[in-house]
Parts: structure tokens; C-alpha cells; sequence
């Protein structure tokens, strides 16, 4: 294997340009690793291309798995680039990472939750990015992404591997920027993903602009309500946007406890309990929001387009015109789609 040679840094200099110093967040636009990855040997393992863009197949070293003392090994990255994705003039590059549930694949986990079709249907400018959590198991350790700034060195090797000669040829006129920097970052998690998306909240080293839960507030509470306060104050791009989705049960119950602790601490919070009762202006400027879904667990993400519409509403930054936002300021209408 080859090395690359390091310049001497002081330990400190060392740690704050890796964004992990103390918990500090290293400045935007900084990836790690550095931008000679891109060099390397190609981590894609396998590129598939259909009418709605490309997925690739990678493996990377800094994927959530394998991590000392974890019997998981695989270390795969699901990655989607919606055929519509043009890489911008300011080189920024957006991602939405999801995380999964239990006992499942990312790469099932993208195919079952409609994820590259809700992406596309958005027509948002982002990259979608599925990392292989615990395999088919019925727990969610975050592995590597639960140490500090994890989340930042996945990022940056998932941009590497995009920005490899091979994946150019594949995405064709949807290449990424050559020199990508962090732009906007949503995250997403689906029922056990929670600890995983908390983790990242907690110890990424990047700042992430908005979460979308989908009947996966199992716990962690905490580190939820934390993240949307640490932003209070800002508006727009600037702020932390949360949106939760949930059916009943404990998820319920810590969807109200984290409303309830949100709005005691001034954050006007929005709750929809029948379907469309809130308007697409409501979801697009609300900071925390809690829709109660009347679907099964397993559907909340697809069945009434919940994750085409966070991103529909997100602050990803839209390069296609949509209808999406025709009669904002009436309740929306719900459009159910099926699992075939």
C-alpha cells in the first residue's frame, strides 16, 4: 500500500484540521481525509446506472464497520447520484446520509424505502449516501461513526471516491465537483438508525443542517433536543431543522417528551396529527416538526412520500423548478405510493 507523506503538524494544529479537537467542528469546507485520496486506488466496487441516475457500490475505510471490538465487517457505502445532479459553480456538494434500521442491508434498505426514487422525485441537488450499518442484526452500533469527527472523515472519503477517475466516467454530465466542499448536510434515520444519526450529532466534527426521523426515536432524546437549541437563534440555512415522523408506542412518547423540552425552551414547535393537516409552507419554515403517521413502521419513510418530502422542504439547494410548492398555504395533499 502506498503512504502519503503528512506535513509535520503540531498535535493540536494536527487535531483541529481533522475537526475533533475538544469537539470542535473544523471549518466549512474542509473535508477529511485530505483531497490526495482521491488518488488512491478506486473504492468502487460496483456502479449500476438506470433512468433515475447511478448507484455505486463502495468500500471505504472509513465506513462505520469494521471498528475494533465489533464483530461487524462490512465495509460498504451505498451511494446514489440522481441523474438530474449537476455539480455546482461554488464546488459545494450536498448530501443527504441515511442511516438504516435492523436487520437489513443499506443497500435493501435504499431498494425497500424508496430512497433513490423520493431523492430523484425531489429533483433536490444532493447525493444520497446509505452506509452498511450492523449486518441483518437486530442492533444499531454506530462503529466508527461514533467516534469524534467520523462523520467528517466519511463524508471526505465518500467525496474522494466520487471524485476517482472511474466514478467521472460513470456519472458522466452528473460528476461531482473535482474539488468538492461540504455544502449542505441533512441526515436521516429510520427506526434503529437513531442511535447512529445521535452519534453523529454528537461527535461528527461537521455541522449537520437538518435530521428526518422516521419512527426512530427510540431514545437519545437528548442529543436531539441539543442540537436544535445549539442553533436557537439562527433562521434559515443556519439553523437546525428537525422533522420527525412517527406511529405510536415508545417512539410516540419520546416524540412528545423531545416536543415538550423543545417548546420549554422557546423553539415554537409544529405537530400534525392527520395527514396533510400541515401546509408545505408550514414544513418548509417549521425548525421542529412532528407528524404522526397513520402507517406501519416499516412504510413510514415511502408509503405517503414522508422523505421526498423533507427534501422537498429541506435547504438542499434546488437547481430544477417543481410544483411541489403550488398552493403552499393550503393543507397538502398526501400521495400515497405502494412498496411494488
Amino acid at each position: 500500500m502506498s503512504r502519503i507523506a503528512i506535513p509535520a503538524l503540531g498535535r493540536r494544529a494536527f487535531l483541529q484540521a481533522l475537526g475533533v479537537a475538544g469537539g470542535v467542528v473544523a471549518a466549512p469546507g474542509l473535508w477529511d481525509p485530505a483531497p490526495a485520496m482521491a488518488k488512491a486506488a478506486s473504492k468502487v466496487r460496483r456502479v449500476d446506472a438506470s433512468r433515475l441516475g447511478v448507484t455505486m457500490k463502495l468500500e471505504l475505510s472509513h465506513a462505520p464497520f469494521p471498528c475494533d471490538g465489533s464483530p461487524y465487517q462490512d465495509a460498504t457505502v451505498m451511494v446514489f447520484v440522481p441523474a438530474h445532479y449537476r455539480a455546482p459553480e461554488n464546488d459545494e456538494l450536498d448530501l443527504v446520509v441515511h442511516f438504516h434500521g435492523h436487520l437489513t442491508t443499506a443497500e435493501r434498505a435504499m431498494a425497500a424505502h424508496k430512497l433513490r426514487e423520493q431523492l430523484h422525485e425531489s429533483k433536490q441537488n444532493a447525493v444520497l449516501v446509505v452506509p452498511q450499518g450492523a449486518v441483518n442484526a437486530a442492533e444499531s452500533p454506530p462503529g466508527k461513526l461514533e467516534k469524534r469527527g467520523g462523520l467528517r472523515r466519511l463524508c471526505g472519503e465518500v467525496a474522494a471516491a466520487l471524485s476517482s477517475p472511474s466514478a467521472r466516467r460513470a456519472l458522466g454530465d452528473s460528476a461531482i465537483p473535482r474539488r468538492a466542499k461540504l455544502g449542505v448536510l441533512c441526515l436521516s434515520a429510520h427506526s434503529g438508525g437513531y442511535r447512529v444519526a445521535a452519534a453523529c450529532l454528537r461527535h461528527g466534527g461537521c455541522n449537520v443542517n437538518e435530521v428526518y426521523l422516521f419512527d426512530a426515536l427510540y431514545g437519545e432524546v437528548d442529543a436531539f433536543r441539543d442540537w436544535v437549541l445549539e442553533r436557537k437563534g439562527k433562521s434559515g440555512r443556519d439553523r437546525h431543522k428537525l422533522i420527525s415522523h412517527f406511529v405510536g408506542g415508545d417512539v410516540r412518547r419520546h416524540n412528545l417528551e423531545l416536543e415538550r423540552a423543545l417548546e420549554a425552551r422557546g423553539v415554537k414547535c409544529l405537530h400534525e396529527r392527520r395527514p396533510g393537516e400541515l401546509t408545505r409552507a408550514q414544513l418548509l419554515t417549521g425548525r421542529a416538526i412532528f407528524i404522526e403517521a397513520p402507517v406501519a413502521h416499516g412504510a413510514v419513510t415511502f408509503q405517503q412520500n414522508a422523505f421526498r418530502d423533507c427534501l422537498f422542504a429541506s435547504c438542499l439547494r434546488r437547481q430544477l423548478r417543481s410544483g411541489w410548492f403550488k398552493k403552499k398555504n393550503e393543507p397538502r395533499k398526501i400521495d400515497v405510493r405502494t412498496s411494488s
